[in-house]
């Protein structure tokens, strides 16, 4: 019988600190958006620069990052990351107080607060197998993936909420609090790591190089990083550009564009809540194509948006869409865990990241320059029917025929990598 990851102290911990984070993330996502069009009258370009600032160290130190995470140990990193995280993001409510804050200290921000986040996330793909069992992982990453969501479902509501109230602004203060929480949950977990054995011999271009090697010939790993950066650029560009389209092309206020979008987020809750009854029932395989290439089509619905009806539509479509990514990125990412060796894992996570992720300051960037270009509604149909045709790398993958995922238990009996 396997154990629950949440009768462990540490665990609750753990999920304490990241749901917090993830909170703070989400108000974020809603209030720096809201910062650039209400405090500073930016347009729908400056936006997406915003969006691409913050995935931007992905691509400048992502790979040299997962190398250096593989010699220490992880807990310390995370701790320092989010430690900076709040130092950067709560900069900005300080200097809007001082009537100083420019769209320049906003992009200074973001690319601190990505940059912290590439150490903070190869850290955290591999912390989780250090601390947890193998067959606790899937539970894990549910409860992780499910308080992320329900992050989301309270964040923009939040953010919105705060906004009418005190100003956008403060919704950057609520995501500072939140890191500096995460940071002091993670001091108090006690359970020590297991760390693998250190190389004879250490070059840091080296193991990077070993990290990318290991992605470029496991046929499953590659095609899941393929995908990833193929979704990601047209799902960016989609994203950035959601709130300029309902603020500036629905007419809605930043209350109701935080309602709608609390709304949506449930389908991550739902997603959560569903991948486990879901992998029993058709396998992981499986449940990852259906859902990951499912939620493409469902997007397609999104620039069609307008009052009345219209609205609950998107409401609907977006959820089915979030529903989608969430069960499929705990499907991933339990796979991920359980499949790459420990020594090797953060460098292979960063390699999968800076694939999957380095698109996304190109999708941001191409979506604001669309948006000028042929108008926001246009520029959001077009990322949204890219989204959709991205799915078909799954369909027609290595993945097809599969009902389950192999684990790194396998490996003995000649399974194919």
């Amino acid at each position: 019988m396997t154990i629950s990851p949440a009768g462990s102290r540490d665990f609750r911990l753990i999920w304490a600190g990241t749901t917090a984070g993830r909170l703070g993330e989400a108000v974020a996502s809603v209030a720096t958006p809201l910062v650039a069009l209400t405090v500073l009258d930016a347009g729908p370009f400056t936006v997406t620069l915003l969006t691409a600032a913050a995935w931007l160290p992905w691509l400048l130190i992502g790979l040299p990052a997962g190398a250096i995470v593989d010699r220490l140990a992880k807990r310390p990193v995370m701790i320092a990351a989010d430690v900076t995280s709040a130092v950067a993001i709560g900069s900005v409510p300080v200097a809007a107080a001082l009537h100083h804050l420019t769209v320049t200290h906003l992009l200074v921000a973001a690319l601190v607060l990505g940059a912290a986040t590439v150490f903070f996330q190869s850290a955290w793909a591999a912390y989780l197998p250090a601390v947890l069992d193998e067959k606790q992982l899937v539970g894990a990453n549910a409860l992780l993936y499910g308080s992320e969501s329900a992050s989301k479902v309270a964040g923009p509501g939040l953010a919105g909420l705060l906004a009418g109230a005190v100003g956008a602004v403060s919704g950057l203060a609520v995501q500072a609090g939140a890191f500096a929480f995460s940071a002091a949950c993670l001091l108090l977990v006690r359970r020590p790591e297991r760390r693998p054995p250190p190389p004879l011999e250490r070059h840091l271009w080296r193991e990077v190089g070993e990290g990318i090697r290991y992605v470029r010939h496991d046929r499953i790993i590659r095609r899941l990083a393929l995908h990833g950066a193929v979704s990601n650029l047209p799902l960016t560009g989609y994203q950035a550009l959601l709130v300029v389209f309902l603020v500036r092309e629905i007419g809605l206020s930043p209350g109701t564009v935080g309602l709608l979008l609390t709304l949506t987020a449930l389908g991550g809750v739902a997603g959560a809540a569903l991948v486990q009854p879901l992998v029993r029932r058709l396998g992981d395989a499986r449940t990852l194509v259906v859902c990951k290439a499912g939620a493409g089509p469902c997007a397609l619905v999104v620039p069609f948006t307008g009052r009345g009806v219209a609205l609950g539509l998107f409401v609907v479509a977006s959820t089915l869409v979030i529903l989608g990514i969430t069960a499929g990125n705990v499907v991933s990412a339990s796979f991920r865990q359980r499949w790459v060796d420990p020594g090797m894992l953060s460098r292979v996570m960063t390699s999968i990241q800076v694939v999957n992720l380095g698109t996304i300051p190109l999708g941001a960037v191409s979506a604001g320059a669309l948006a000028n270009w042929v108008g926001t509604r246009e520029s959001l149909a077009v990322m949204t029917v890219a989204y959709a045709a991205s799915g078909l790398m799954l369909v027609l993958g290595p993945l097809r025929g599969l009902r389950d995922l192999p684990s790194r238990s396998l490996r003995g009996a000649g399974l194919p990598a």
